[in-house]
């Protein structure tokens, strides 16, 4: 077993994060990230943005979609974060063998010179095997605590996306675009009960509709506002 597939055993993609349940609305930076993402021919993207903006969708978005097709190879998903008190040797080897690497949440390793040497030699093998590299953070590069010229050169090669926060009325089309998804309607009146009762954050209204349709399975409940209070004690 590589060091690799070791250190990936904990690793696994969010089956709901693909780019049919993705909400970007036409002329949004999450719609030009999707249409960057799904052509193939750029070999580099960087995106940024806020936590709540797609960032992590949209990357296991594109492994998702890769796995999709037969003789494919690998499409591999790293969240940084979890894997940043491992060795960055351990962690990048042999990843130029795959056909795309996501890197997401650079932020949490940017500032360590082990990690900075690592993931320049990942961009150069990555260009000489041909594998497409997707990295994102929460700052544009120049922000990020890189000492490196040569790796942040190599950061800011490529094209560079930066995500906008949703506003309210995104944030509830984004639950109700979710809900549909996942066979639920959800009403204006509940959908505005929850962006006002919980944090404005896409991770948290996920995590909240996950336990509803849970909710609504188990019980056999539509979501009305009463069920909705019930389930989630708010």
């Amino acid at each position: 077993m590589s060091n690799f597939q070791q250190l990936s055993l904990g690793i696994k993609l969010d089956n709901q994060a693909t780019f049919d349940n993705l909400y970007a609305p036409n002329g949004t930076p999450q719609h030009l990230a999707k249409m960057l993402l799904l052509d193939e021919g750029k070999q580099y993207a960087y995106l940024c943005g806020a936590s709540g903006t797609g960032l992590s969708h949209l990357l296991q978005a594109v492994c998702h979609k890769h796995s999709l097709r037969l003789n494919n190879g690998p499409a591999i998903y790293l969240p940084l974060k979890e894997l940043c008190d491992y060795p960055a040797e351990q962690v990048f080897q042999g990843l130029a063998s795959a056909d795309i690497v996501c890197l997401d949440d650079l932020d949490e390793i940017a500032g360590r010179s082990d990690w900075q040497a690592a993931l320049f030699q990942l961009f150069n093998l990555c260009g000489e095997s041909g594998t497409r590299l997707i990295v994102t953070a929460h700052t544009l590069p120049d922000y990020l605590d890189v000492r490196l010229a040569d790796l942040l050169s190599r950061l800011k090669s490529g094209i560079s996306l930066q995500l906008i926060e949703y506003k309210d009325a995104d944030l509830r089309r984004l639950l109700q675009h979710r809900a549909m998804g996942l066979g639920l309607y959800l009403s204006d009146e509940v959908a505005l009960f929850l962006l006002h009762r919980l944090p404005r954050n896409s991770h948290v209204l996920m995590a909240a509709l996950e336990k509803l349709d849970a909710g609504s399975l188990r019980e056999q409940r539509r979501l009305t506002l009463p069920f909705v209070k019930s389930v989630l004690d708010i």
